[in-house]
């Protein structure tokens, strides 16, 4: 079951007694523990039945005791554990004071209370009885990370949802400047259709007016001009880049080449130079896969490997370590050690 599908029973009102989301990505577990926050009640019904819990400032019993309650003027007492993954939860089952207070109250919830936790940044351990009886007698969601080759797909999702277009190549641009940062990527997106009209497509001038790509100048062109050699618009972006250092900061500029060089070193120990394959292993789009053969024949195994070994020291030397070069400097210097 997805974040969608669960929001979408709750908006009608198909409840469990309690929920477990938890998994890699914050983004879908925020996403229905905000829905449950904001929308399961009304304002007149929140004052006495909802309850909101973090996991640091809390404990089990006053989750407990917020759970027993019965509802007041209203058909369901919400209690929401966010950051549950910091809460301790106890023993998982009999301890030298008998039953764990909490698994005892999970293997029988009560039917009026919505009783949700929000574990974040990591799985919870399925062995527990605690994970089996909210399995059992609620609802366990998986919050998956999504790998970054599905983004571009997810954007695009995303936006059509709202009653938006955009193309492939405008997705996958978006996707390798705003990274797999959800939370980020959703930010980003919902600033931009502020300034596009609905049921419009959404186009490289969009982000470059809104989020501040340069349609020119932007480290997914400098991979591209690095990869073909053209030495001329490599340095046109550099330059660019140190005319507008707040656009393009170091950090990710070097960021993205060494993801982008370590991809070129993984086509070089890849047998299969199938594309399908070749997608797969690089966790890239097919669409993208001529670039990374192209960037293999410029620059062999070897090459490949010495430049990831410079990123590596222009990333130490850009935060003043061993060198009083400012950044234009640095990327210019490391920009002529790659090419020749």
């Amino acid at each position: 079951m997805s974040a969608a599908d669960i929001i979408k029973d709750l908006k009608n009102r198909k409840y469990k007694p309690v929920y477990l989301l938890h998994g890699e990505e914050p983004y879908f577990i925020d996403l229905v523990g905000g829905h449950v926050e904001h929308k399961l009640l009304s304002d007149a019904e929140k004052g006495f039945n909802q309850t909101v819990l973090y996991g640091k400032d809390t404990d089990v019993m006053t989750v407990l005791n917020a759970a027993k309650r019965y509802p007041m003027m209203a058909d369901y007492q919400v209690v929401l554990v966010k950051e549950a993954q910091e809460m301790k939860w106890g023993s998982d089952g009999d301890d030298k004071k008998g039953i764990n207070p909490l698994l005892s109250y999970l293997e029988n919830p009560l039917p009026s209370t919505i009783l949700v936790f929000c574990y974040k940044y990591g799985k919870f351990d399925k062995r527990k009885k605690t994970y089996k009886a909210i399995e059992k007698n609620g609802l366990v969601f998986e919050s998956a990370a999504l790998y970054d080759s599905k983004i571009p797909a997810w954007i695009e999702t995303y936006l059509t949802d709202k009653g938006y277009k955009i193309n492939q190549q405008t997705s996958l641009m978006l996707a390798e400047y705003l990274g797999n940062d959800l939370s980020k990527i959703v930010n980003e997106l919902d600033k931009l259709m502020l300034n596009v009209a609905a049921g419009q497509e959404i186009t490289l001038k969009h982000i470059h007016d809104n989020i501040g790509i340069s349609k020119e100048y932007n480290v997914f062109e400098l991979q591209t001009a690095l990869g073909k050699k053209d030495v001329l618009k490599v340095n046109q972006i550099i330059n660019y880049f140190e005319a507008n250092p707040k656009a393009n900061p170091i950090v990710l500029v070097l960021g993205n080449l060494n993801n982008f060089f370590t991809k070129v070193l993984l086509y070089h120990y890849s047998k299969d130079k199938s594309q399908q394959n070749l997608a797969r292993e690089l966790g890239i789009n097919p669409f993208f896969v001529k670039d990374y053969e192209l960037a293999a024949r410029s620059y062999p195994y070897g090459k490949t490997m010495q430049i990831i070994s410079y990123l590596r020291e222009y990333d130490v030397k850009s935060k003043g370590v061993e060198s009083n070069t400012d950044h234009g400097g640095l990327m210019k210097e490391l920009m002529f050690k790659i090419l020749h």
